[in-house]
C-alpha cells in the first residue's frame, strides 16, 4: 500500500494547515499538551487554550508544581475536563520519572496517565521524528475508503495500526509526513459526511470510489445529545466552581437547574471523578 504515499505527501506540502504544533521546534511538551486537548475537540477551540496553557506552564515541571484545581480552571470550556486532571498527573509523572523531559519511547509514553495508543505514537512521531504508525479517526476513515472500499471505518481495532504501518514509507521523515498528511486528508477532504473526492489526491487509487461509493453501513458510536444531558449539567457545575475562588455552598450549586435529580447526579459524578471536592458543606475544585 505504500503507493499512496507520494500523492499524499505532495498534497500535504501544498495544503497542510498552519497549526502551532507543526512549527519546527514546538517541542515534545507542546505536542503532548496539544494531543490531550485535541481529543474530541475542534482545532479552532484548542489553539487559544493551548497558547494560554503553554504560556502559563511551559514545561511539565511547571504544571506538576501547580494545584490540580489550576489545571481544571485553565482547561476552561474545552470539555471532557478529566483530561485536565490526567494531563496534570502526567506532568507529575514526567517530573518524577523522567527528569522533567517528555519521554521518547512509546512504552514510556503509554505508562503516563491519560496517554493511549494514538497520543503515545503521535508524540514519538511528531515531536521526536520516530517511525511509528499514528492512527486517529480521520486516518481510519481514509484507510477504510481508499484501501478497504468502505464508506466508514468499523470500530477502532488493533489492526488499524497494522493497516497504517503498511502505508508508511521506509524513510523516517517521509513516514512522519504520511502520518500527518493522512490525518489532514481525512479532516479536510475525506470527511465523514461530505467527502470532496474531486479534490482528493488519491481518488484515482481509492477502492471506495472505484466501487461507486457504496453505503457499507456506519458502526461508529454516536455521541449523545449535549443539550439537556448530564454532561451539560456537569459543565454548568464546573463553570460555577471555576468562577468561585473559595468554592460554592452545596445548596447554591446551580440552584436554578431545572432538573434537581440531574443536578445531584452531576455533583456526585464530579466528586467521584476527582474534579470536585465536597468539604464542610462546600463544593470546590480539587486542591
Amino acid at each position: 500500500m505504500p503507493h499512496l504515499a507520494p500523492a499524499v505527501i505532495e498534497w500535504y506540502r501544498h495544503n497542510a494547515r498552519d497549526l502551532p504544533w507543526r512549527v519546527p521546534g514546538f517541542g515534545a511538551w507542546g505536542v503532548l499538551v496539544s494531543e490531550f486537548m485535541l481529543q474530541q475537540t475542534p482545532v479552532a477551540r484548542v489553539i487559544p487554550r493551548l497558547t494560554a496553557w503553554l504560556e502559563r506552564w511551559p514545561a511539565p515541571a511547571a504544571l506538576a508544581a501547580a494545584a490540580p484545581s489550576d489545571a481544571v480552571r485553565e482547561w476552561a470550556n474545552l470539555g471532557y475536563p478529566r483530561r485536565a486532571l490526567w494531563l496534570h498527573q502526567a506532568a507529575v509523572e514526567i517530573a518524577d520519572r523522567h527528569q522533567g523531559v517528555v519521554p521518547r519511547e512509546v512504552t514510556a509514553l503509554l505508562a503516563l496517565t491519560g496517554v493511549g495508543d494514538y497520543t503515545a505514537r503521535a508524540v514519538a512521531v511528531f515531536a521526536y521524528g520516530d517511525r511509528h504508525p499514528v492512527v486517529d479517526t480521520n486516518t481510519r476513515r481514509v484507510l477504510a475508503r481508499a484501501i478497504g472500499g468502505r464508506s466508514q471505518p468499523g470500530p477502532p481495532a488493533a489492526s488499524d495500526l497494522d493497516a497504517m504501518a503498511a502505508v508508511l514509507p521506509l524513510d523516517v521523515t517521509d513516514a512522519a509526513v504520511v502520518n500527518a498528511a493522512t490525518m489532514e486528508l481525512g479532516a479536510l477532504v475525506c470527511t465523514a459526511r461530505t467527502p470532496r473526492c474531486e479534490a482528493c489526491p488519491i481518488a484515482h487509487l481509492c477502492a471506495w470510489r472505484a466501487a461507486g461509493h457504496p453505503d457499507t453501513g456506519d458502526a461508529r458510536r454516536r455521541q449523545a445529545r449535549y443539550e439537556g444531558s448530564d454532561r451539560q449539567a456537569r459543565g454548568a457545575v464546573l463553570k460555577q466552581l471555576r468562577e468561585a475562588a473559595d468554592g460554592v455552598a452545596l445548596d447554591d450549586v446551580i440552584v436554578s437547574w431545572p432538573d434537581p435529580p440531574q443536578r445531584e447526579r452531576a455533583i456526585h459524578s464530579l466528586v467521584v471523578d476527582g474534579l470536585a471536592e465536597a468539604i464542610g458543606g462546600t463544593l470546590r475544585l480539587p486542591a
